[in-house]
């Protein structure tokens, strides 16, 4: 009797225990946007329990944050023009410095931004782009130029489209010479309406993995995300990326602490270590995104750090555009974006 006592108390005891430490941290990220190792490293070194979960567009983050009103994630990556949109919302907890060290290390010239003022509630984490990403078995690369170059007949069947509204519709409108970030109902209607006759071209919208049409061969050409095509070009040196004429689509996404955190303490490790040099550049190397870590940029290797897909240069750089929030017109363009969808 006693035993069976004894084992009932373990049973009860050791859970409560373990919920009183709050040994665990809540992780809410892009698909493929980590090194399953940096997790294992960081439950090795804290003896925290690293819950991962992940997501495909700023979109699906957004509305599942927004539900969860307690006991929800600690850490999640929204981009750029979503951590304003979160922040008007007042859906975030303002960072504690004194918790992140490990800020020296980041890149100054992408701190204090108009989206989040001296970095209250986020850091960044990966910046990158969206441009054009072709096969070279069955395109020649040097054919390739522009946005407009997606609409061309010969390609029909063979295109990826990513599946998601703002890359897709920046696209669109920098291919009519607008702003992606443009807030005119006509401008962003015209987008729609040429998007609609670029449809039939496409095969398959894919923002979870676009690499991976490329690399079964199902298209040869399309928009794509730079860090993909790093990826995809370890594995089929085929797969290149092309920065228009028009300019690319560049964002960054940062690390943030929804306003529904479980465990802030925990929250804050988990941000701290990931802006340690030596796990930003692991981080760096296997998604192949640029790092926003300045000193662990510094370590990466000459394949990471030459790979025009992952550090433009100068001139892409210019003629592109960093993503931002555009308010209400957002309606517009989830209207415009699901008739495209279904039709």
């Amino acid at each position: 009797m006693m035993k069976k006592l004894f084992l009932i108390l373990m049973v009860l005891v050791f859970p409560l225990a373990s919920l009183a430490a709050g040994n665990e941290v809540y992780v809410f990220n892009w698909s493929e946007y980590i090194d399953p190792s940096v997790l294992k490293t960081f439950e090795k070194e804290t003896g925290i329990k690293v819950r991962y979960s992940t997501y495909e567009s700023n979109e699906a983050m957004f509305a599942k944050l927004k539900l969860v009103k307690k006991n929800g994630y600690d850490v999640a990556f929204p981009s750029t023009y979503f951590v304003e949109r979160m922040r008007r919302y007042g859906m975030l907890k303002p960072l504690d410095r004194s918790m992140l060290p490990n800020m020296k290390n980041l890149n100054a010239k992408l701190l204090d931004k108009p989206y989040d003022p001296k970095n209250v509630y986020s850091l960044p984490y990966m910046w990158g782009s969206s441009a054009i990403g072709v096969n070279a078995r069955y395109i020649k690369p040097s054919s390739v130029k522009s946005f407009n170059d997606l609409w061309n007949p010969a390609f029909k069947g063979k295109v990826l489209l990513m599946d998601d509204v703002r890359d897709a519709f920046a696209m669109s409108l920098r291919s009519l010479g607008f702003s992606g970030n443009d807030t005119d109902p006509a401008h962003i209607k015209a987008a729609y309406e040429k998007l609609l006759k670029l449809k039939p071209s496409v095969k398959v919208f894919n923002s979870d993995s676009p690499k991976q049409p490329f690399l079964n061969n199902e298209v040869y050409i399309g928009q794509i995300w730079g860090g993909e095509v790093y990826q995809a070009s370890q594995e089929n040196p085929n797969i290149v990326y092309i920065y228009p004429k028009e300019g690319a689509t560049f964002w960054a996404d940062n690390m943030v602490i929804p306003l529904s955190v479980r465990n802030i303490k925990n929250a804050h490790a988990f941000i701290n270590f990931m802006m340690r040099p030596d796990i930003a550049r692991k981080n760096c190397e296997y998604v192949g995104y640029a790092t926003a870590n300045a000193k662990a940029q510094a370590l990466l290797d000459p394949k990471t750090r030459n790979h025009k897909a992952v550090y433009p240069d100068n001139r892409d750089l210019e003629r592109g555009e960093f993503q931002a929030d555009v308010g209400d017109a957002i309606a517009i363009y989830e209207k415009y974006w699901e008739m495209l969808k279904t039709r």
